[in-house]
């Protein structure tokens, strides 16, 4: 499919025909790492997946780099498959653009599922903390730490290596990276700086306080207790959202469909209107 402005997009369609929802993967810089989460879903919603500009599958191309860009790619996405309105699920920095597109487009979004994001504070309210409980993670053992330093950015095997701190089950922790792995699209290392910068600049402002708790939409926070990013720094966005239910998932990671399928799959077919679930470990509703 084609963007707005012409560059061309990866998108693919699963499921059962059930309500629509669209995936936003993590990144920025990366491509679709959730066919894992459209096959827990699938038997229950209409699933499309698609590879951010510049990135996977997608087109590559001179950006542009920004938020305002990729939100237009997910509404063309979304009116690529002719729904009106949908449910939107983004991990990690795509919960960031999951959110973004909420907050310019309400009337296009029917519910929104937050997964490992970091809140809409600055970076310093998490970014430190992060960085301490990377280079722990990462340097345990310490000659793992050592190889990761030696090899470049945007090398496989240097992301397999970084990508194994995200998960819980450290038995397992390079199998589910490797998984990540493949196939190997490459890192977008130009977009990741860009966005990343951006986020720096634009996140913890008053205006984007104020927008999300003019925010009329559900939304399902969902968190893995062993994410190295500190929870807390999703409060920020808990406390401002006036309609949101959290799902702290107790034995999950930054990636928590992994580590937990079946709680993951409760908490969000809840979300998504379907049959109630018990895997809240903290679950909170606000109204006003």
């Amino acid at each position: 499919m084609r963007a707005s402005d012409g560059v061309r997009l990866w998108a693919s369609r699963s499921g059962s025909g059930g309500a629509p929802l669209v995936l936003c993967h993590g990144g920025p810089g990366l491509w679709d790492t959730l066919g894992d989460v459209a096959a827990l879903l699938a038997d229950r919603a209409t699933v499309v997946r698609w590879d951010q500009r510049g990135c996977g599958r997608s087109q590559r191309c001179e950006g542009p780099w920004t938020s305002a860009r990729f939100v237009a790619d997910l509404d063309a996405v979304r009116a690529h498959f002719g729904f009106a309105r949908t449910a939107l699920l983004g991990h990690s920095w795509g919960a960031q653009l999951a959110l973004s597109y909420a907050l310019a487009h309400p009337e296009r979004v029917s519910a929104l599922v937050y997964v490992s994001g970091t809140g809409i504070g600055p970076d310093a309210d998490w970014y430190p903390d992060f960085a301490a409980n990377f280079l722990a993670r990462l340097g345990d053992p310490p000659e793992r730490l050592a190889r990761w330093r030696e090899l470049p950015p945007g090398d496989r095997e240097r992301a397999v290596l970084q990508w194994s701190i995200e998960f819980q089950d450290r038995e397992h922790a390079l199998e589910h990276a490797e998984r990540m792995a493949d196939p190997w699209l490459g890192i977008n290392t130009e977009c990741n700086k860009a966005l990343n910068a951006e986020r720096e600049r634009a996140w913890g402002t008053p205006e984007l306080y104020d927008a999300c708790r003019a925010l009329d939409l559900p939304v399902l926070i969902v968190d893995g207790a062993h994410d190295i990013r500190p929870r807390p720094a999703v409060d920020s966005l808990e406390r401002a959202l006036p309609d949101v239910r959290r799902v702290t998932l107790p034995e999950a990671g930054h990636l928590p469909w992994a580590e937990d399928p079946e709680g993951f799959r409760e908490a969000v077919l809840t979300a998504l209107g379907g049959p109630g679930g018990t895997a809240a470990v903290s679950d909170s509703r606000k109204s006003d």
